[in-house]
């Protein structure tokens, strides 16, 4: 029964923010054609995304949503996102010191403009869905780190869905979103400096460096550059992500994160099973027989 209640938990939570994501799609393709539009759908849906989660996760479960608190929410948003901007644009000048990347001059402020509405909306709604939801209801019956492989495993493999996905590209993002992403939450217990990173991330990528988002395509931001190079090196049609420069990037934050997350006694082990009631039952019996025996 307790399993049942676990998985129509997850299910429930976990279409709800679906739901929000694809309704703000909707609405971020209907407006694509105009910048401030789809910069106002895409912080619309985030901020939706946020207030159905708290919502539904405080009436299902009947508790403080601690992970979206309020408290800390700005400096975790922030520093997340500075976080997310800095360790991409370190895989870009490692890619571009090895001939990978090349600037060709500017590109256009107005694609930079719609793209952070698209990425804030992405940002907010995966990490609500994967960590938020998944990591966290995977967690409780697993441990956290059977929970952070499991579900880094199907946030990689969701990217497959993408037009210019290959399997190398899916498993470099289970390690480093998967890892990194999910890592930060555990360090912090709270969801906004995973946000944070990944918008941080996924806005250079496409809004400053235009380069491959994820298999999705270029996209054209601030810079108008190309890549260039072997796919070990440059991502390849998947873009950077598929770097092995990417991966070691995020594989250093991950243990940062899961060292800070084990100083603070966040990493949960695997929960014993507990007795069942006919077990107690025996349990209480063989004790009161044990004391009428002496």
């Amino acid at each position: 029964m307790k399993l049942v209640k676990l998985v129509l938990r997850l299910v429930s939570q976990f279409a709800a923010a679906l739901a929000v994501q694809f309704v703000g799609g909707q609405g971020m393709t209907a407006a694509q054609d105009n910048p401030a539009l789809m910069v106002a759908a895409g912080v619309l849906t985030a901020v939706l995304g946020v207030f159905v989660y708290r919502l539904l996760v405080g009436r299902m479960e009947r508790r403080q949503v601690t992970e979206l608190s309020a408290k800390g929410a700005l400096p975790g948003l922030v520093g997340g996102t500075l976080g997310g901007l800095a360790i991409f644009g370190l895989v870009i000048v490692d890619i571009a010191c090895n001939g990978g990347y090349q600037v060709h001059g500017l590109g256009t402020i107005p694609g930079a403009v719609g793209l952070f509405g698209f990425m804030a909306a992405a940002a907010a709604t995966e990490e609500l869905m994967y960590r938020g939801v998944l990591f966290r209801i995977i967690e409780e019956r697993t441990g956290t780190w059977i929970s952070l492989v499991v579900t880094g495993l199907v946030f990689g493999m969701s990217h497959l869905l993408n037009p210019d996905a290959d399997l190398w590209g899916a498993l470099a993002v289970a390690i480093e979103a998967g890892g990194m992403l999910t890592a930060a939450y555990v360090a912090t217990r709270k969801l906004w400096v995973p946000i944070g990173l990944h918008f941080g991330w996924n806005f250079a990528a496409g809004g400053i460096f235009s380069t491959q988002v994820s298999g999705n395509g270029t996209s054209q931001g601030l810079l108008n550059a190309t890549t260039s190079g072997p796919d070990y090196l440059t991502g390849g049609a998947f873009g950077p992500e598929g770097s092995v420069i990417s991966v070691g990037f995020c594989v250093v934050a991950t243990i940062a994160f899961m060292w800070v997350a084990y100083r603070r006694g966040n990493v949960k082990p695997i929960p014993r099973r507990r007795q069942s009631d006919a077990d107690q039952q025996v349990a209480a019996e063989s004790d009161v027989l044990t004391k009428l025996s002496r």
